[in-house]
């Protein structure tokens, strides 16, 4: 079972940096900032139509990609504001072509702090990106009187669209209620975060180094970090990994201070024992199986069975492997039919432990991508619901009486958290709640209900629910 948003714990292999000030007409890399503008109209047209920010940058140009990218993801984290513009601007909705592309100059133009460009060479670029495509050339000068008059008119637009509460917060307005319905507190801090950009985050491999050490390894070539977690090195600014002492050595992973937690989670309750039998249930791209494994001198020897129902994302498991010089047992099939593969591959052999990454709305890691506010729909959340559910009950039997199966997805809404977990607990008496991080809130820690020593500061929403099996 694939879990994940496309984008979910990629590995950058180059780091998108924010386009500078000033009037220059081109966005760091040389490419003019009409063409960029054109890329970026045309992604945001294609995530309108259903497809992954991922999937869409996959098509840009190399050269082009970092640009396009930076400024794709201001775009999206203003997007509310700028639909709302484009209503006051034009009732009348222009052909998708057209309107991407003046969404995309309002969101650039309303951005907080400042545009990126000066607001006359945006305009500008913005309508010589519509006539050099015959798809808006009709509509350039549409475009271009739009442009004008928010700029002769900016406070007064921009007032009246922030009464609406999706443009406000830029995000869908389902979305808002449901985050409002399931943290009454946090609602507010919990959409800023998701408009602000995360930081990268290191995992350092436990086995070849410390966080202590490595930050004074980035220290040494001027790179600035914090530690956070136990294995976590936050940098104070992104880098393209091929800058970072030891990676391609397997040193560290790029990896969420909240994902981080999934192995020592799991394994903590085992140092000492003898060997393990751990289930990776839907593992790629790797991230949490090399953990574990990185985890597992600390614990006990482990033998790791990692699934994946898409064979090409199993490839993904095996390189993350191979980079860090670990081993696993890498099965292309469905968590959710063990009857296809427990028996035969694995034996029929009960596991110590299960790590259950579930498919979910990937609604906590939207500071990563903020395509998926726009994407998901509400009927989403109750057909992943029934899926997390499907893998929990076909997953549990698998576990020896005694082990633990961890529970998690990336998402900060409870019918992927909280009330799924609650609905397990009451269909099955032999499993127990251990202590458990619950709801993890981007960027701020827990709901105040989980374990005691929650990791503080920046990090992904996520939520955590360990389940231990009744011994025999």
């Amino acid at each position: 079972m694939s879990k994940e948003h496309p984008m979910k714990n990629r590995t950058p292999a180059a780091v998108a940096s924010t386009p500078g000030g000033g009037a220059s007409a081109t966005a760091g890399t040389g490419v003019a900032l009409s063409r960029q503008l054109q890329a970026v109209a045309q992604a945001l047209q294609d995530i309108r139509a259903g497809r992954s920010g991922s999937a869409v940058l996959e098509a840009v140009p190399a050269a082009q990609r970092p640009g396009v990218q930076a400024l794709l993801y201001q775009v999206l984290r203003s997007l509310g504001l700028a639909e709302a513009l484009r209503q006051q601007l034009a009732p009348r909705k222009p052909p998708p072509p057209a309107d991407a592309l003046l969404c995309a100059a309002l969101a650039l133009a309303c951005e907080p702090g400042g545009a990126p460009y000066e607001p006359f060479t945006l305009v500008n670029q913005a309508v010589e990106a519509a006539k050099s495509s015959n798809a808006t050339r009709p509509q350039s000068a549409f475009i271009n009187a739009c442009l004008r008059r928010f700029l002769r008119e900016r406070e007064a637009l921009l007032r009246t669209a922030r009464e609406d509460e999706q443009a406000l917060w830029n995000h869908p307005r389902w979305w808002i209620r449901r985050v409002r319905n399931d943290h009454p507190e946090h609602w507010q801090d919990i959409l800023r975060a998701n408009n602000t950009q995360a930081p990268m985050v290191l995992r350092v491999n436990k086995q070849k180094s410390t966080p202590a050490l490595y930050q004074q390894a980035l220290l040494a070539i001027n790179i600035k970090s914090s530690l956070v977690g136990e294995c976590g090195v936050l940098l104070h600014r992104a880098r393209p990994v091929h800058e970072l002492p030891g990676f391609a050595e397997g040193v560290v992973s790029v990896q969420d201070a909240a994902a981080q937690q999934a192995a020592p989670l799991l394994l903590r309750g085992f140092e000492g024992g003898g060997p393990l039998r751990v289930l990776d249930a839907c593992a790629a791209p790797g991230g949490k199986t090399a953990h574990l494994l990185e985890w597992a001198e600390a614990a006990a020897p482990l033998q790791v069975v990692a699934l994946d129902v898409d064979p090409a994302r199993c490839e993904r498991i095996r390189d993350t492997l191979a980079r860090l010089g670990l081993q696993a047992q890498v099965l292309a099939q469905d968590a959710g039919r063990p009857q296809d593969w427990w028996q035969q591959h694995c034996g029929g052999e009960p596991f110590d432990a299960i790590l259950l990454d579930a498919p979910c709305t990937a609604s906590g890691i939207v500071r990563r991508h903020p395509d998926v506010r726009w994407l998901r729909r509400e009927s989403d959340i109750a057909q992943l619901a029934q899926i997390q559910a499907r893998l929990l009950a076909a997953l549990w039997p698998l576990l020896r009486p005694g082990g633990c199966l961890l529970y998690c997805t990336c998402s900060v809404f409870r019918a992927e958290g909280d009330t799924q977990v609650q609905a397990f607990l009451a269909n099955n008496t032999d499993a127990r709640l251990m202590p458990s991080p619950g709801h993890l809130l981007p960027g701020m820690g827990s709901n105040g209900k989980g374990v005691p020593d929650n990791l503080p500061g920046e990090h992904d929403g996520f939520f955590y629910a360990l389940l231990q099996k009744a011994p025999a």
